[in-house]
């Protein structure tokens, strides 16, 4: 009785199998960091396509559905001139040393539009995007950083309002004015930095999204954009320029009218934009691995 062996029957060789088994790649295992600082700069650039992305959408989603649609980033800055102008330049007559006050308004109501509408987006963006946080794994960090960088693009289609001012008021610009993004760098820091620690707040509390309006509003009086910073002498300077935005108001009007430069109170400032900006990052870090679970 013969015994019939299978044909395909094939003998398995030993380096092939090992090298097969290094082609697998192991699983990738995603855990909280350990530690009071943790942040990786690598994995958010490893995630700048996403960033991108998220900037891109924060554009789209702000004008979708609108009539005007892009318009709006004009429309706004312009009423709001025409209101202060009427309030602070015709009625209150706040002193501008000579320069028109739309002129010297609008200067300092850009910057300010830009940090307030950007610290506005960042404190719900978290909220905004939690079916994406509770689903997939990426540098949560990057949803408040897109809606800063958002408002970049409103603010360079509202300056095209000053430019269009100070060709009406035939006022030259100076030649600080290519320091202009430095002070532009100093608003998106602070308002990355607020916008670090009202989102993640906000992620446990709701009550940030009614204290925020309320927040910037009392913000704005405490900056000097519908009235001159030399109103404030003395020793109120020191505590009046731990508020960055007050360079950053200040620098622009020094870069684009001329008026007198921040002087050595923009060193405060800064120190204090880097103090925001730090102490955000890292209380958005620490509290980040419970996102998932309580938004």
């Amino acid at each position: 009785m013969a015994i019939l062996e299978p044909s395909s029957t094939s003998a398995v060789n030993p380096s092939t199998a090992h090298s097969s088994a290094e082609d697998v790649q192991a699983p990738t295992i995603i855990e909280p960091r350990k530690g009071w600082w943790h942040f990786n700069w690598r994995d958010l650039w490893a995630y700048r396509e996403l960033l991108f992305f998220l900037v891109w959408r924060d554009v789209k989603v702000r004008y979708k559905q609108t009539l005007l649609g892009a318009s709006w980033a004009i429309i706004q800055p312009t009423l709001q001139l025409v209101v202060f102008t009427i309030i602070f330049g015709r009625l209150a007559g706040v002193n501008t040393n000579g320069i028109p006050y739309p002129l010297f308004n609008l200067a300092g109501l850009l910057p300010w539009q830009f940090f307030a509408n950007t610290v506005g987006q960042a404190a719900n963006s978290l909220v905004g995007s939690a079916s994406i946080v509770r689903k997939v794994y990426f540098p949560r960090l990057a949803i408040p950083t897109a809606s800063v960088l958002a408002g970049v693009v409103d603010f360079g289609l509202s300056f095209l309002i000053l430019l269009a001012l100070m060709v009406w008021y035939r006022w030259p610009p100076t030649p600080a004015m290519f320091l202009l993004p430095l002070f532009l760098l100093l608003a998106m820091f602070t308002a990355m930095g607020v916008g670090f620690w009202l989102s993640a707040i906000n992620a446990r509390y709701r009550d940030v999204r009614h204290a925020t309006p309320f927040l910037i509003q009392l913000w704005l009086f405490a900056t000097p954009v519908v009235y001159p910073s030399n109103l404030v002498e003395g020793y109120w300077q020191f505590l009046y320029a731990l508020n960055p935005m007050v360079s950053v108001v200040e620098g622009f009007r020094w870069a684009l009218l001329g008026t007198q430069p921040p002087g050595l109170l923009m060193l405060i400032s800064v120190m204090m934009a880097v103090t925001i900006f730090s102490s955000g990052l890292f209380y958005f870090q620490a509290v980040e691995r419970k996102f998932a679970d309580i938004i």
